[in-house]
Order: structure tokens, then C-alpha cells, then sequence
């Protein structure tokens, strides 16, 4: 009969257990809190960053899997979660606090790139991360009509308060700019606006700022690429060829401004009939992802054409998308993909250093 396990055994059985974050052990990063062992009953409090809010459950798993594998002793796991404090650093030259910061763009309009951009920032949002959603579209802001929010932003030492949407903070020119107002601006003004939206906006300590690019290839990321280092970017495009070889003008130009290219999205992939059941590919089908495997670029996932997805933007209740199993699960596959990119590369990456080397 096996012995129980110690304290210390348990916590050597997770010594190579990383942290998604920071690719460090959890064990060696003081994560791993309430060790009780008890007649062969094993519990546990592991302390996961809101980074990884998505990859909880994942990592949850594991932990308990590790534990059973290494611990024939062990009769029972119970693996509790809670969070782990790790604040941003600042970065850039106008200091904002976030760990990652996210394009949305795409190579032509009517793509539905907002859709993306909104329903990734809101995904990640209800998972648990701190989220930030810049809408970056300045001349044609689609944000703040799919969310439901039509408001002017406060002022507090000369400082914007972004709005805040059930916990996400949201800025865009939409909240500044009367309905239906055209914005007629050159180039400087474009990257003032740009500019005070990372630099006077009281975004907080963010996990996630998802930023909604203009589609095209304007000079807005070139803009992004001289104010802060991004993370990356994601792509969303349509099936078709000719919404493809735009998706491929857009990755071609984030390159050339050395911004990293985390993903493409397919939109409007297909079509099924709610009355048969039957799949229509109404514009082609696949495309977005063999052009990913061609480019050696991560396909995050597509989304079907949905009725509903277009009813709940044109009512400012994008929300309602992760409510309905209908849509849910394509929106969450994208979030969960990003993050798991994220994590991957950092795994392969020197780990984060502690908190304790930081300050």
C-alpha cells in the first residue's frame, strides 16, 4: 500500500508545473498556497494570474493530473483556484500599463472586424481578465454601437475616463464625435487622436488592451508600432479570394512596421440553415486557413454567418453572443486560441523574471 503523501512531496510533484504567464515553475513562484495532506487526501490552492483567466480550467486540470500521476499514495485531488497578483509594467513612451496590447485589423472593410475585435475583448473580459477595448477606427468607430454604449467619456485631471462596460473599460472617437458626424482629418491629427487615446486615458493595470484597427493599410499602425510595442496583431477576413488577398496586404504590412502577426479569423465562413441544418459556404469556405498554413501563421478560427450575431451588433448586445450555444462556443475558441498562442511562446521563451527582480 502506497505511502500518503507529505507536504513536501506534493510540492515536488509540481515543481515543473509552469505558470502560462510567466513560464516559470508555480511551485518556485509561490503559487501553490494550503497544501493539506490528510489520509491519502490531497488539496491545494493554486494562485493563476487573471492573464490566463482563460487557461484556469486547463492548468486546473493538470495540476490534478500531475498530482495523481506522481502520487500513487494520493486517493483524492482537490485542486482550488484563486488569483495570483502580477501588475504590468508600464511600457512605451506614454507609460501605459498592460501586459499585452492587440490589433484587430483587417485588409478591406465590411469584414466584420469590429465584431472580432468586440467579441474578443469581451470574451476575455467575462473570463476573468482585465481588459481594455480602444477603438482605433477613427473615421468610421463602430464600437460603441455594438456595445450599447453612446456616451461622453468623464474628465478627471485632465485625464479621460474610459467607459466602463460590466468591468471592460472602452474608449473610442465614437463616445467624442455626435451620431453621424463625419471626422475629416489629415495624418497628424490622426496620430494625435491615436496618441491621446494610449496616453491621457486612465486605462488602469490591464491585462488585454484589444485595439480596433482602421481596415486597410493606413499609417494607424505604423502610429501603435512607434508609441508602444504591440504584441501582435490578429487578421480577420473573409473566405473568398478576393477579401484574402487583402488579409494578406495587411499581414504584409504589419510586418513591415515589426509588428508580429498572432492569428487569423475567418468570418462569415458558413452558413446553417436554422430550419434544415444544411451547411451553404456562401463565400467559399477554408480559405482564411490554408492561407494561415501558407504564411505559417496561426489560424485562431472561424466564425459561422449567424443571424443573431448581426441582430445583437445592430442592438448593441454583442454580450448575448457568449449566451447562446449557437454562437458561444466559435467566440470562445478564438480568446481561448490566442491566449494558448501566448502561452505557448512563452513557454519557448527565457521565463519572466519574479516580482521580487522587478521591484
Amino acid at each position: 500500500m502506497p505511502e500518503s503523501p507529505t507536504e513536501a512531496v506534493v510540492l515536488a510533484a509540481l515543481a515543473d508545473l509552469q505558470d502560462p504567464e510567466t513560464g516559470r515553475g508555480v511551485v518556485e513562484m509561490g503559487q501553490v498556497h494550503d497544501v493539506r495532506v490528510s489520509d491519502g487526501r490531497v488539496s491545494l490552492t493554486l494562485a493563476l494570474t487573471t492573464f490566463a483567466a482563460p487557461l484556469w480550467s486547463e492548468t486546473q486540470a493538470q495540476c490534478a493530473a500531475l498530482l495523481r500521476q506522481k502520487l500513487p499514495g494520493a486517493r483524492d485531488v482537490t485542486v482550488n483556484l484563486a488569483v495570483h497578483e502580477r501588475p504590468p509594467e508600464r511600457i512605451g513612451s506614454i507609460g501605459l500599463a498592460a501586459k499585452s496590447v492587440i490589433a484587430v485589423g483587417s485588409g478591406k472593410g465590411g469584414v466584420g472586424k469590429s465584431t472580432i475585435a468586440a467579441a474578443l475583448a469581451y470574451g476575455l473580459n467575462l473570463v476573468g481578465a482585465k481588459v481594455g477595448l480602444m477603438d482605433a477606427d477613427v473615421y468610421g468607430p463602430s464600437i460603441p454601437h455594438l456595445i450599447g454604449v453612446n456616451q461622453r467619456p468623464a474628465i478627471e485631471n485632465q485625464k479621460i475616463l474610459p467607459i466602463d462596460m460590466d468591468g471592460m473599460q472602452v474608449m473610442s472617437m465614437g463616445f467624442l464625435v455626435a451620431p453621424g458626424e463625419a471626422v475629416v482629418w489629415r495624418g497628424p491629427m490622426l496620430h494625435g487622436a491615436i496618441t491621446q487615446f494610449l496616453r491621457d486615458t486612465l486605462w488602469g493595470e490591464l491585462d488585454y488592451l484589444i485595439i480596433d484597427m482602421p481596415p486597410g493599410t493606413g499609417d494607424i499602425a505604423l502610429t501603435l508600432s512607434q508609441l508602444l510595442p504591440l504584441t501582435g496583431a490578429v487578421v480577420v477576413c473573409t473566405p473568398q479570394d478576393v477579401a484574402l488577398l487583402d488579409a494578406v496586404k495587411a499581414i504584409a504590412m504589419f510586418r513591415k512596421v515589426n509588428i508580429p502577426v498572432l492569428g487569423m479569423v475567418e468570418n462569415m465562413s458558413y452558413f446553417i440553415s436554422p430550419d434544415t441544418g444544411k451547411r451553404y459556404d456562401i463565400f467559399g469556405s477554408g480559405g482564411a486557413h490554408k492561407k494561415a498554413v501558407e504564411l505559417d501563421i496561426p489560424f485562431l478560427g472561424d466564425v459561422p454567418i449567424n443571424i443573431q450575431i448581426r441582430v445583437r451588433g445592430d442592438e448593441g448586445r454583442i454580450a448575448g453572443n457568449f449566451e447562446d450555444e449557437a454562437t458561444a462556443p466559435y467566440l470562445k475558441a478564438l480568446y481561448y486560441n490566442l491566449v494558448k498562442n501566448l502561452a505557448t511562446a512563452r513557454r519557448e521563451q527565457p521565463p519572466l523574471p519574479s516580482l521580487s527582480v522587478l521591484g
